[in-house]
C-alpha cells in the first residue's frame, strides 16, 4: 500500500506542476494532495501537522490569487473582458501549437487581439495586453513556485522516510 500511495503522490506532483500552466487544472491543490498521500503512506509521520496546515493555507492563498491576479492586474492597466478572454484563448492556442513558450506569447498576442477587436486603439490595446500578460505570468510564477516547493518536500519525504 505504501508504494501505491507514493507512486500516486508522484503522479499528483507531476500533474500539479502541469496544472500550473494548463488553465483547467488547479496545480497547487493537486500537488498538495501528494503531501497528504506521502503522509498517509508513512503513517502520518512524514510531516508535522503544523507543516501540513501551513502549506495548505499557502496553497489556498495561491489558488485564490490565481483567480484574482489575471483579472485584477489587467483591469488596472485598462483591459476589458475581451482582452482577458483573448489572453485565455491565446494561452490555450499557444500552448497547443507552440509549447512551452507559446503559452506566454499566446497570452500576450491573444490579449492584444481581444483589445483591438474591442477598442481599435493600438496604444491602449498594448497597455491592456501588458496588464493581462503581467497578471497571467505572475499567477503562473506563484503556482509553479508553490507546486515546486511542494514537490521538493514530497520527494524529500519519500527519500528520507518518516520523521522519527
Amino acid at each position: 500500500m505504501t508504494v501505491v500511495l507514493i507512486v500516486l503522490g508522484a503522479v499528483f506532483v507531476i500533474a500539479g506542476l502541469a496544472g500550473c500552466v494548463v488553465p483547467i487544472l488547479p496545480g497547487p491543490p493537486i500537488s498538495y494532495i501528494a503531501l497528504i498521500l506521502v503522509s498517509w503512506a508513512h503513517s502520518w509521520k512524514a510531516f508535522t501537522p503544523t507543516f501540513l496546515i501551513v502549506v495548505g493555507i499557502i496553497t489556498a492563498i495561491v489558488t485564490v490569487a490565481d483567480f484574482i491576479l489575471p483579472v485584477y492586474l489587467p483591469k488596472r492597466y485598462g483591459a476589458s473582458k475581451f482582452g482577458v478572454w483573448g489572453s485565455i484563448i491565446g494561452m490555450i492556442a499557444g500552448m497547443v501549437f507552440f509549447p512551452p513558450f507559446g503559452l506566454i506569447l499566446g497570452t500576450f498576442v491573444g490579449a492584444v487581439l481581444g483589445e483591438l477587436i474591442f477598442s481599435r486603439n493600438a496604444r491602449s490595446s498594448l497597455r491592456a495586453a501588458l496588464g493581462v500578460f503581467v497578471g497571467t505570468v505572475a499567477a503562473i510564477f506563484l503556482k509553479v513556485s508553490v507546486s515546486g516547493i511542494i514537490g521538493f518536500y514530497f520527494f524529500r519525504a519519500v527519500i528520507r522516510g518518516p520523521l522519527t
